[in-house]
């Protein structure tokens, strides 16, 4: 099963997919985690999270190219924190994002895409994976190309993940919205 956890930013998606997690009483949670500590404010903000979490979770912080051949290997409970900081860390990995022409751009892309996909492809059907991600969309248009294309292939992604679901939640002011499927949480 997979559940996409959607919101903005501090919405409450993370605490939300968190409980669901821990709704799933004497099953192993594994939280899988995607942002790197680039300078101590996000080193800080990882911490914050690290220390929130149940001592009996497990923390995996791997090459997130790993990503899909672990979550292929496991079983219990995945919380993956999160799809945006994934796609962070691709996009700016790749000289496309901000030298590439429009067709470059479209090529890195959907190789960053097609990897998303990877990550739903590799759920085993006795796991329950849970995906955090950031709806970026309802804000104003960004006035750079590196950001309206950062912002578009969240979309996309978002869209992706949305369709490869079984349950789909969108946090607002802390409180979740069910807009596919649904679970007691």
């Amino acid at each position: 099963m997979i559940t996409l956890i959607l919101g903005g930013a501090r919405s409450g998606k993370s605490t939300f997919a968190e409980r669901i997690a821990r709704a799933e009483p004497d099953v192993p949670v594994m939280y899988i985690a995607t942002a790197e500590a680039g300078d101590d404010e996000m080193a800080s903000r990882i911490e914050i999270h690290r220390a929130g979490r149940p001592a009996g979770w497990r923390t995996w912080e791997g090459d997130p190219a790993d990503i899909p051949s672990f979550i292929a290997s496991s079983e219990g409970v995945l919380l993956l924190d999160c799809l945006t900081m994934y796609l962070s860390r691709a996009f700016f990995s790749s000289l496309a994002s901000e030298h590439g022409d429009e067709d470059e751009w479209t090529r890195a892309e959907e190789k960053i895409l097609a990897d998303v996909g990877k990550i739903f492809d590799a759920c085993p059907a006795t796991t329950h994976l849970i995906v955090v991600s950031n709806e970026l969309g309802w804000g104003v248009v960004p006035a750079t190309r590196l950001s309206r294309r950062f912002r578009d292939m969240q979309g996309r992604a978002n869209r992706l993940a949305g369709t490869r679901a079984n349950n789909v939640a969108l946090v607002v002011a802390g409180i979740p919205l069910w807009i596919k499927g649904g679970l007691d949480a």
